[in-house]
């Protein structure tokens, strides 16, 4: 055990808290994965009502649920390490071999569904690994330089000094291209091998050329501090910081909303517009997040809903199981291999069916946790983790 770090003094229990937040977060995913017909971006005659759920629901959920799907992958990141410290035990390397792990259940994922995260995921929690016993002020000011998005700010440089120089891109678009002959009328295989050739590189290309990666590290160290300060949890002042951490997180909202929507269409720079825009739509998520884990964890904790909320955790508690199960059900539903409904479910009817995979896989973790401790992928995770 490394002299340089301090297990912490106090038990990590089980945080509720974060099961309901894992909850909400895995069950927004599987609907906006329904509503884009599983990357398959292909639909029918969209009607007034289909723009406005796809509005709203991005609104809602873009890039806010997976946020905080990210912070608690960091969160529980720290409990694993802090739990075997306290035995004078170093989960550094273990967590790398969970990692690789975490990959091969990504590449099983990309079998069925191209815009798999669980590949970035354990790339990420590798990038990660090495800060873990890193004081909580060189995590914090690592923090703050991730979710400054420095690609950005150097385009944002390169653009101003170079005023031809393009956008960042890496070709996801080009791939994503190569995706449609097989999800339209390709065999369950050639989807799978499809996924696995482009899926792969399409990810973290995507995820590069548009802030994700970044901020996914931020999120992951952004939970790391979490744990380290017990944020989730109802002691000391924690529900004074959750409420002023709500109403900073709305004061930046006022501000960047309006600056996002107009400032980007502003400048004639491509190059400059496009990192404004992202830029701005990462701080815009990371506030609305916030706000959320805030307002879920306050709510909780502190109002008589916390009793109703608490019936979520079920499903956050198997969101490895879920989230590769929306999967195989949303591709069967879309792709050309399945039913195809891509060609005649809009995003209305698309989301109905979102809510029913999510109503009957919230059913299914009830029943398995009734009847046993973990999900089937999370247990077999954790027996791997520890073979």
């Amino acid at each position: 055990m490394s002299p340089t770090y301090q297990a912490s003094s106090l038990p990590n229990t089980r945080v509720d808290a974060a099961d309901i937040l894992r909850g909400i977060a895995i069950g927004g995913i599987v609907m906006l994965h329904f509503i884009e017909h599983m990357n398959f971006y292909r639909f029918p005659p969209l009607t007034t009502l289909d723009r406005v759920v796809w509005d709203t629901m991005f609104f809602l959920c873009g890039g806010k649920m997976y946020a905080i799907f990210s912070l608690l992958f960091g969160l529980s990141f720290y409990i694993q390490h802090d739990n075997q410290a306290k035995k004078g035990k170093d989960f550094r390397f273990r967590f790398a071999w969970r990692m690789l792990l975490l990959m091969g259940f990504g590449l099983i994922d990309l079998l069925f569904f191209n815009g798999d995260i669980l590949t970035v995921y354990a790339v990420g929690g590798l990038l990660v690994l090495p800060l873990i016993r890193l004081s909580n002020k060189a995590l914090g000011w690592i923090a703050i330089f991730l979710a400054l998005q420095p690609i950005e700010l150097f385009y944002l440089a390169w653009g101003t000094i170079n005023p031809s120089v393009a956008p960042l891109s890496l070709g996801s678009g080009e791939l994503f291209g190569a995706l449609i002959e097989p999800q339209s009328h390709g065999t369950l295989f050639e989807v799978a091998t499809a996924g696995i050739v482009y899926g792969f590189r399409i990810n973290f290309y995507w995820a590069i050329e548009n802030g994700r990666l970044t901020q996914t590290l931020f999120l992951f160290i952004l939970g790391i501090l979490m744990g380290r300060t017990r944020f989730l949890y109802l002691e000391g002042d924690n529900s004074q910081r959750w409420v002023r951490t709500m109403v900073a997180s709305i004061v930046a909202l006022f501000f960047i909303l309006p600056v996002q929507q107009t400032l980007p269409a502003l400048v004639e720079n491509s190059c400059i517009s496009h990192s404004l825009q992202v830029m701005l739509t990462m701080w815009r998520n990371a506030a609305m997040m916030l706000f959320m884990v805030c307002a879920v964890t306050w709510t909780y904790h502190c109002t008589q809903w916390g009793k109703r909320l608490i019936a979520i955790a079920p499903y956050g508690k198997m969101s490895l199981t879920n989230y590769l199960g929306q999967s195989v059900i949303g591709g069967f539903v879309f792709y050309g291999w399945g039913l195809g409904l891509y060609q005649y479910s809009g995003h209305t009817l698309s989301l109905l069916l979102g809510i029913l995979c999510v109503l009957l896989q919230y059913t299914f973790s009830r029943w398995w946790l009734h009847h046993h401790s973990r999900g089937p992928l999370e247990s077999l995770w954790k027996r791997l983790t520890w073979i």
